[in-house]
């Protein structure tokens, strides 16, 4: 099982930094992010819950469904796609709380790669450590913007 977890207070009022993580159209702005694309509008707002986002990373492609959005303060997500590693996403979630005029940023993804044997002991290992750098740079990218 991977388990991502990163807490980081980012230099930007919340509003800045919610807009930039739903904006799903434009994620490929981000380093490491080759292609992204908004597949189905959400029901209430573009980005927001039901939407349907695709997002490639080169090595791994995924399609993620928005869950929960509460502007400023929620947006969840499950993967229910993914190539060419097949997963089980159990949670992915960002929590936002505001800090004065900077934000507090809790960013959880949890669920396994569901590969026999292999995606247990190597693949989720590896997927957890890579999913840590990447949450962690796109926050960086967001509070340099």
């Amino acid at each position: 099982m991977f388990n991502i977890r990163i807490e980081r207070v980012l230099n930007k009022p919340i509003a800045d930094v919610f807009d930039a993580l739903a904006d799903h159209a434009n994620y490929a702005r981000f380093r490491g992010i080759k292609v992204s694309r908004l597949l189905e509008e959400g029901k209430s707002e573009e980005n927001g819950e039901g939407a349907l986002r695709f997002l490639d990373l080169g090595k791994v492609q995924f399609e993620e469904r928005i869950t929960q959005f509460q502007r400023p303060k929620l947006l969840g997500y499950q993967i229910e796609k993914s190539s060419p590693l097949p997963f089980k996403h159990e949670i992915g979630e960002i929590r936002l709380t505001e800090d004065g005029d900077k934000t507090h940023v809790l960013w959880v993804s949890r669920g396994r790669i569901t590969v026999p044997l292999l995606g247990r002991f190597y693949l989720d290992g590896m997927f957890e450590r890579q999913g840590m750098k990447g949450f962690t740079s796109l926050l960086k990218q967001i509070e340099a913007m």
